[in-house]
């Protein structure tokens, strides 16, 4: 599952939590991204079915994130199916997380 920006959603330790329902990795997440992006994350946020899924169990930035909103405003799998790929949406992603640019790089390229 590769969200919008190229992220893989099935990597992602909320994704997995919640996936296992494991209050363990919750914690555990909560407590290293509230130390990373230096905001206060409890456990019970730490709740995602993945980007691109149309169920109500979001990670709350991914519901308020811009490349999320505007691949769905566009009906788009991911942003590697946008016309408009790479735009500067994508620029704090891929300096974080290179890998994700590759990652759309090549759905772009096979398109």
């Amino acid at each position: 599952m590769i969200a919008h920006c190229g992220l893989i959603c099935t990597d992602c330790p909320a994704y997995i939590a919640t996936q296992e329902n494991d209050n363990s990795k919750r914690a555990k997440t909560a407590k290293a991204w509230s130390k990373e992006f230096g905001v206060e994350i409890k456990p019970e946020d730490i709740n995602c079915d993945g980007c691109i899924s149309n169920g109500r169990r979001l990670f709350n930035h991914c519901k308020v994130c811009e490349i999320r909103q505007c691949g769905q405003e566009k009906h788009i799998d991911n942003c590697g199916h946008c016309s408009g790929f790479a735009c500067d949406k994508l620029d704090f992603v891929f300096n974080g997380v290179p890998n994700a640019k590759k990652i759309l790089q090549q759905i772009n390229d096979s398109l």
